[in-house]
């Protein structure tokens, strides 16, 4: 049977990895914070902060439906190569690697969420990237991955302090994670290490008093099956 951690799609789900516990993987040295699971334990679709130690491998493995990293601290490799703090990256559907980490790291990753064999395999260096202006005043980004035929758009988004985003709405839901500082809505706030998934057809009103910086995946729930279904 499946498992489900935050699994209905059609709630808020919020989750402060900074309170909680590391729990073990299969491999002894690699260790996570899951903030949604649906399910089998090891090969659901999953989200979670993962945390490597010094010199921790994990053993060859594919990635149906694909992978997204974005990592936090040290340093990620595998035989494709290394991938420091700041580095993004989206191996497709069919991707086959061993990943390891000599100094040890922190990511934030996502798994089984990106079907589709014609996905791009993408690696950005986030920190080479120009901050470009949004749309709303305050708000400036750097781009990970958009593709034509797909609808998933996954971005880093930079707010000044004293942003106020107004009303604004996702008709196809939208997942933060909190990178640095902190932002509220009229339900809360969250701070760095915070996880908040909104559902389709949400509409908030974001603000940031002293300034974030986030993780922004927007129209990813059409990828993402349901506990409830």
């Amino acid at each position: 049977m499946g498992e489900a951690i935050n699994g209905d799609l059609a709630v808020r789900a919020v989750a402060d990895t900074t309170v909680m516990e590391w729990t073990p993987s299969p491999s002894g040295s690699v260790w996570r914070k899951r903030v949604h699971l649906v399910g089998p334990p090891e090969s659901g679709q999953v989200t979670s902060v993962v945390r490597y130690e010094p010199g921790s491998s994990f053993p060859a493995h594919d990635h149906p439906d694909g992978e997204e990293i974005l990592v936090l601290e040290g340093v990620f490799s595998d035989e494709h190569g290394d991938w420091p703090a700041g580095t993004y990256v989206l191996n497709p559907e069919g991707f086959r690697h061993a990943p390891f980490s000599d100094p040890g790291c922190v990511l934030f990753v996502k798994l089984k969420q990106f079907p589709g064999r014609d996905r791009r395999h993408v690696v950005v260096d986030t920190h080479r990237l120009e901050w470009q202006p949004g749309s709303i005043p305050a708000v400036s980004y750097k781009s990970l991955y958009q593709q034509e035929g797909f609808s998933d758009l996954m971005r880093l988004e930079r707010w000044q302090p004293g942003a106020d985003l107004g009303a604004y709405s996702y008709e196809q839901g939208v997942e933060f994670f909190v990178l640095d500082g902190a932002f509220a809505d009229e339900a809360g706030t969250y701070s760095a290490g915070c996880w908040l998934r909104l559902p389709m057809g949400t509409t908030h009103h974001p603000r940031s008093a002293g300034g974030c910086t986030l993780y922004v995946k927007r129209s990813g729930l059409a990828y993402l099956r349901s506990a409830s279904a």
